[in-house]
C-alpha cells in the first residue's frame, strides 16, 4: 500500500455524539440558545446580589459562582465545537457563523468578570477568605484569590471596561489587520521549471525540504513579500504595542514582562534562570550544526537550514500502526495514560483522514460540558505524524486529568499546558530511538531533538531578546522600520551563539514575517514554549530515574497545573526551585546529551 493510501485510511472523528447534525443541528442550537439566556439571567442577577459580603450573602455568592462556572463551561464548549466544525470543512459558513456567536458570548462573560473582579477587590481580606473556605469553592478558591490579586493592580474597573470596548476596535484591529495582509501575500516562485503563484504558509512547508536551493528559493521569497510590506508590518507592530503600553502606563506597570508573567504563573526570577541556563548551554549547539553542515554538504549554515532534514527513515506507518506504537510505549510508564489514548482512538476522538476542504495544522480541544477531547489532524503516514499524535494525546491525558475539577480549576497557563504533550513526544521518541537497528533512521530522530533544542534555545531566544529591547525602545516613541531590523539582527546574534553564518545566516524581517508578534491577546508569545519544553524535560528525567512509580505523581503534578503557580508546582511535585538554575541546567543538559550519539553517527554516515 502506497503512503498516500495509507494516510487516506486516517479515522475520521465522531461529532455527532456531542451534537448530532454538525452546524446545523437542532441540540447544539438549542444549547447555544440557552447559554444565552443563562447569561443573561446572570449579567441581571449580578447588580441584585449584595456587594459587601456579610453573615447572611456567602450562600448567595456561593452559588453565583458556582452557575459562573457552569456557564462558562457551556461558553467554552459552545466555541471548541464551533471550531472543530470550520476545522473539518473550511467551507461550512454556517459554523463560521456560530464561531462569531462564540467570540461574541466570550467578550459578554468577559464583562461578567470585570464585574466579579470589581466586587472581589472591595471585600475585606477576611470575609474573603471566608466565602472561599465553603467546600463547594475548593477548586476554585485559587483562580479567585489570584483573580483578587491581579484586580487590584489593574485600573478601576469602568476603566478597564471602557479599555476593552475600545480594544476591540482598536487594538485587536491591528492583529486582524496583520492577519490579512499574512493571508493576501502571494510570490511567484520557480518549481520545475515552471512558475506558480504561492501563499506564505505554500512556502513555509518548502522550507523543511531536502534540497537546499528550494529551502534558499523560499526563504528568499518570503523576505521579498515582507518586504514589500514591512512600512505596513512596522505601523502594525508600532500601535498595537502603543495601545498596550498606554494601558500598562494607567495600571502603573513599569515592565511589558508584567502581564505575560501573571499570564502564565510565574516569577521574573523563574524566567531569568532559566533564559541563563538556556544562554549558557547553546553554545554547545555548535557541534551539532558543524557535524550537521557537514552531512548536508554545506560550508555556511543559514536561517532556512534550521529545519533541514538529514538521515533517512523509508519506514512508513498506518494510523492504527502509529496508535498501537503509542499506546504500547506509554503502558511502560503510565497505564492510565495508555488505556487513555486507546479509549480516545475507539471512540473516535480523533480527526486524522487526508481529505480536501480541512484547515491545516493540529490541535486539541476539550468539550468541559461532555468531558471529553477531540483531536484535529490531517495523517501522513510518517514518524513526524507518529509524534504529532502523541504530543496532541499528550494534551487529551492532560485535560482528562483536569476534568474531575469546575472550570476555574483547570486554567492551565501556556507555560504549562505544554508539559504532557511534550512529555508523550520524549516518550515515543525515545522508544524509537531504543528499538531502532538502521543508523540513517537513529540519525533523523536525534536529528528532530536536536532541531527542537535548537529552535528553541536560540530561535525562541532571538525573539524573546527582540521583543524586551523593542518595547524598551517603544516607550520613547515610534520605532523605525529600519530599527526594527537592527534590533532583530542584534537578537539573533546574541541568541544563536554562533550557530548561523555571521554574513548570510540571519533572517533580519523575522519580526515582520513571524506573527506571534502580533498576537494582542498573548503578548512575549515566545518564551512558553522553552519554558514548556525543559520543564517537560525536566519531569520526564525525573521519570527515567524513577521509573513506573512516577507515574502517580506525574498525575498528581497535571491536576495541579490548573490550580497554582508554576513554582509552587515545581516545589510541590519536584522539590526544585524555579528561581534558581539548578533546575534548568539539568533540564538543558538532558537534551544536550543528544549531540555526542548524533555527532558519532553523522561521522559514519
Amino acid at each position: 500500500m502506497s503512503q498516500q493510501e495509507t494516510a487516506k485510511k486516517a479515522p475520521t472523528w465522531d461529532l455527532d455524539s456531542i451534537f448530532p447534525g454538525g452546524s446545523e443541528s437542532k441540540e447544539f442550537a438549542a444549547f447555544r440558545e440557552k447559554t444565552k439566556r443563562d447569561l443573561k439571567e446572570l449579567m441581571a442577577k449580578f447588580p441584585k446580589l449584595p456587594q459587601k459580603l456579610d453573615k447572611d450573602d456567602y450562600e448567595k455568592w456561593v452559588k453565583f459562582i458556582i452557575r459562573l462556572q457552569e456557564l462558562l463551561a457551556h461558553i467554552s464548549q459552545i466555541s471548541s465545537f464551533a471550531n472543530c466544525l470550520v476545522s473539518q470543512n473550511v467551507n461550512d459558513n454556517k459554523a463560521h457563523q456560530i464561531v462569531g456567536e462564540a467570540d461574541l458570548l466570550d467578550s459578554q462573560f468577559e464583562r461578567l468578570m470585570v464585574m466579579l473582579e470589581a466586587f472581589a477587590k472591595k471585600q475585606n481580606d477576611k470575609k474573603w477568605e471566608k466565602l472561599l473556605s465553603n467546600k463547594r469553592l475548593t477548586y476554585a478558591a485559587f483562580f479567585l484569590n489570584r483573580m483578587r490579586e491581579i484586580a487590584k493592580m489593574k485600573m478601576e474597573p469602568e476603566f478597564e471596561a471602557f479599555a476593552s470596548e475600545l480594544a476591540v476596535n482598536g487594538y485587536h484591529a491591528w492583529n486582524r489587520l496583520y492577519d490579512k495582509m499574512y493571508g493576501d501575500l502571494r510570490v511567484n516562485y520557480v518549481e520545475a521549471g515552471e512558475t506558480k503563484l504561492l501563499s506564505l504558509g505554500q512556502l513555509a512547508l518548502r522550507g523543511s525540504s531536502p534540497d537546499r536551493d528550494t529551502r534558499r528559493q523560499a526563504h528568499q521569497k518570503i523576505e521579498e513579500a515582507w518586504e514589500s510590506r514591512a512600512n505596513l508590518a512596522a505601523m502594525a507592530l508600532n500601535f498595537q504595542a502603543g495601545f498596550r503600553l498606554s494601558i500598562y502606563g494607567r495600571r502603573s506597570w513599569k515592565s511589558a514582562l508584567v502581564e505575560p508573567l501573571l499570564n502564565n504563573k510565574m516569577k521574573q526570577k523563574t524566567l531569568e534562570a532559566m533564559w541563563r541556563a538556556v544562554e549558557n548551554g547553546a553554545p554547545k549547539l555548535t557541534k551539532y550544526i558543524d557535524a550537521k553542515k557537514k552531512l548536508l554538504g554545506i560550508d555556511k549554515f543559514c536561517w532556512y537550514d534550521q529545519t533541514a532534514p538529514v538521515g533517512r527513515a523509508n519506514r512508513t506507518y498506518s494510523f492504527e500502526q502509529a496508535g498501537e506504537f503509542i499506546i504500547e510505549n506509554l503502558r511502560t510508564f503510565s497505564p492510565e495514560m495508555a488505556d487513555f489514548s486507546k479509549m480516545a482512538i475507539e471512540k473516535k476522538w480523533i480527526e486524522a483522514e487526508d481529505r480536501a476542504g480541512k484547515a491545516g495544522g493540529g490541535y486539541h480541544s476539550s468539550m468541559m460540558v461532555a468531558k471529553e477531547s477531540r483531536i484535529f489532524m490531517t495523517w501522513g503516514s510518517t514518524f513526524d505524524h507518529l509524534g504529532t499524535l502523541a504530543h496532541e494525546l499528550g494534551h487529551g491525558y492532560h485535560s482528562s486529568v483536569l476534568r474531575e475539577f469546575p472550570i476555574f480549576g483547570v486554567f492551565s497557563p501556556m507555560a504549562l499546558s505544554e508539559t504532557a504533550s511534550t512529555f508523550n513526544e520524549l516518550l515515543v521518541t525515545d522508544a524509537a530511538l531504543n528499538k531502532s537497528v538502521d543508523e540513517d533512521e537513529r540519525l533523523m530522530l536525534l536529528d528532530q531533538k536536536l532541531q527542537n533544542a535548537h529552535i528553541l534555545f536560540c530561535n525562541l531566544y532571538a525573539r524573546y531578546l527582540f521583543d524586551c529591547a523593542y518595547y524598551e525602545e517603544r516607550k520613547k516613541g515610534l520605532v523605525a522600520r529600519e530599527r526594527l531590523d537592527e534590533m532583530m539582527l542584534e537578537a539573533q546574534k546574541r541568541a544563536f551563539a554562533g550557530t548561523l553564518d555571521s554574513e548570510e545566516g540571519y533572517h533580519k524581517l523575522f519580526w515582520a514575517s513571524k506573527l506571534h508578534f502580533y498576537l494582542t491577546d498573548r503578548p512575549f508569545y515566545n518564551f512558553p514554549y522553552t519554558f514548556g519544553y525543559l520543564f517537560a524535560n525536566g519531569i520526564y528525567n525525573r521519570a527515567c530515574l524513577e521509573g513506573p512509580s512516577f507515574a502517580s505523581k506525574y498525575r498528581a503534578l497535571l491536576a495541579d497545573s490548573g490550580r497554582m503557580t508554576s513554582e509552587d508546582i515545581a516545589r510541590k511535585h519536584l522539590g526544585v526551585d524555579l528561581t534558581r538554575e539548578g533546575f534548568w541546567n539539568e533540564a538543558v543538559e538532558r537534551t544536550l546529551a543528544n549531540i555526542e550519539p548524533f555527532v558519532k553517527l553523522a561521522q559514519k554516515a
